[in-house]
């Protein structure tokens, strides 16, 4: 096994990924539980709700049929890219061809994985977020690209950082990557912010590949989180990417969409035609129900979330430790307690489920710039999260005693 080991680490394109870096508390996790102890998991954003009894009613409706058993079409269903574009035309008022403006993807992960495939040479520059979701970063490293860090919140000051970016790389970038509403940070972008955006991205030649996932996950019912493509001229410059899995609570059935700009599209749907054949045909037609039917299960949805968000806030602000409240997204971005900022959010994180029976996700999981976070996912009920609150309590007042065992960040080798 070392052997094989050594022979993997070897391959060029592992060798550009760095070691998991949950793995750690993945571990802990798993002692835990072998010794018996309830873990309240609050780590992974993976939704515990139901996805809509309409669509799981479509996809009974349409197993078990040869043709619906054959291949699929691997840019999707005419009539789920028909679907995707009506969702766009009502919630953004951008106006889309099906036919040459979006790609049914495995989900927005695989989306950006593979369009870092059909756009990215050895040595290109990508812009990214720090902190970011992996896949932001390490899709287009997997193909050979090199990632300039440059902020996270959507601010003035955001534009001042990618412009020393772009002035400071050689080759020019190619593309910048945006994520709002934002993992982890749950940032919200305004339209006026995607302006500039998009006035800045054509000014230096660039491209804008935008990550909504969390696009309906907001509790503002005033002001939902816009599109980068609402603003004229987007699309020259834009492809943005939306998935099913936080909207529709269908985040195993992998399916998502890339849209925007046909040359990109284009190059993505090339790319994806000789990896896959698309999603399960039944799963391309219940999608197509999701986004074509009421949208009553998405309000049901954001009202759990807002719920949870209010009890997590509440609850561990009680605990003693202070959670700035999202407004969108299903995760909370939270400092580490003051106590605990000198260990680092990965022993942070650990001696979490060790002491406190609660696992959480460590900031700098997403990034060097993520250090002194930790995310929390909304991901269990109130009552799952108020009993997280009581662990964090006995935890945070056994404080004082538990960091007399844990070496400083600034100490460890």
């Amino acid at each position: 096994m070392p052997g094989a080991q050594r022979a993997m680490e070897e391959f060029y394109r592992i060798r550009r990924l760095p070691p998991y870096v949950f793995e750690q508390v993945n571990r802990a996790k798993a002692a835990a539980r072998n010794a018996g102890a309830d873990i309240i998991d609050l780590g992974m954003g993976n939704p515990d709700l139901p996805a809509p009894p309409h669509v799981l009613e479509k996809l009974k409706e349409t197993l078990g049929k040869p043709r619906t058993d054959r291949y699929s079409a691997s840019r999707g269903i005419p009539g789920l890219r028909r679907a995707q574009a009506g969702y766009y035309a009502r919630r953004f008022g951008v106006k889309l061809n099906p036919d040459t403006q979006v790609v049914a993807t495995l989900g927005s992960k695989e989306g950006f994985a593979n369009v870092a495939q059909a756009i990215t040479a050895p040595g290109d520059v990508i812009l990214c977020p720090n902190p970011s979701y992996p896949i932001h970063a390490f899709g287009f490293l997997m193909a050979g690209g090199v990632i300039r860090s440059v902020p996270s919140e959507p601010t003035p000051q955001f534009f001042e950082a990618v412009e020393r970016a772009i002035v400071h790389s050689i080759p020019k970038p190619l593309a910048l990557v945006v994520c709002y509403p934002s993992n982890p940070t749950a940032y919200v972008a305004s339209l006026d912010f995607y302006k500039d955006l998009v006035a800045f991205a054509k000014k230096h030649e660039i491209l804008i590949l935008s990550d909504l996932a969390y696009a309906e996950v907001y509790f503002d019912e005033n002001n939902p989180p816009p599109s980068v493509l609402q603003v004229p001229g987007a699309m020259d410059v834009t492809v943005e990417f939306t998935s099913m899995s936080k909207t529709y609570s269908m985040a195993g059935w992998r399916m998502g969409f890339a849209v925007g700009n046909e040359r990109v599209i284009a190059a993505l749907a090339r790319v994806k035609s000789y990896l896959d054949y698309g999603a399960f045909t039944p799963v391309q037609v219940a999608a197509t129900a999701a986004l074509n039917g009421p949208d009553d299960c998405i309000k049901e949805m954001r009202d759990t979330y807002r719920k949870r968000r209010d009890a997590l806030v509440e609850s561990f602000g009680r605990a003693g430790w202070e959670i700035p409240p999202p407004e969108a997204s299903m995760f909370a971005w939270v400092p580490l307690p003051e106590a605990f900022r000198s260990v680092g959010s990965m022993q942070f994180a650990t001696l979490m489920v060790e002491k406190s029976g609660v696992a959480v996700s460590p900031g700098v999981g997403f990034g060097e710039h993520g250090e002194g976070y930790v995310r929390i996912a909304m991901v269990e009920n109130e009552q799952r999260i108020r009993q997280a609150a009581r662990g964090v309590r006995r935890f945070l007042e056994s404080g004082i005693e538990t960091l007399h065992n844990v070496v400083p960040l600034a100490n460890r080798r």
